[in-house]
């Protein structure tokens, strides 16, 4: 299995429970969103929709992540 990682990278089969944070603490998946989620093996955290049920796609983080900069700003 290490040798399949090596060349191909994790495939994030095994994540742990949603995850939601207090906002002076949030990580960089969770600034999407408010939740996240984080691959067991390899440590990657994924922005995940608690209200959707399912982890944000790239373009999704992307969207959510230029909003927040907007309201920041505002």
């Amino acid at each position: 299995m290490k040798v399949l990682d090596m060349l191909f990278g994790c495939w994030h089969k095994r994540v742990s429970f949603p995850i939601t944070r207090k906002a002076d603490r949030r990580s960089g998946a969770a600034l999407q969103s408010g939740t996240y989620i984080v691959c067991l093996d390899c440590g990657k955290e994924f922005a995940y929709d608690w209200k959707q049920m399912r982890v944000l796609s790239a373009q999704e983080q992307r969207s959510r992540a230029h909003a927040h900069l907007e309201a920041e700003a505002s």
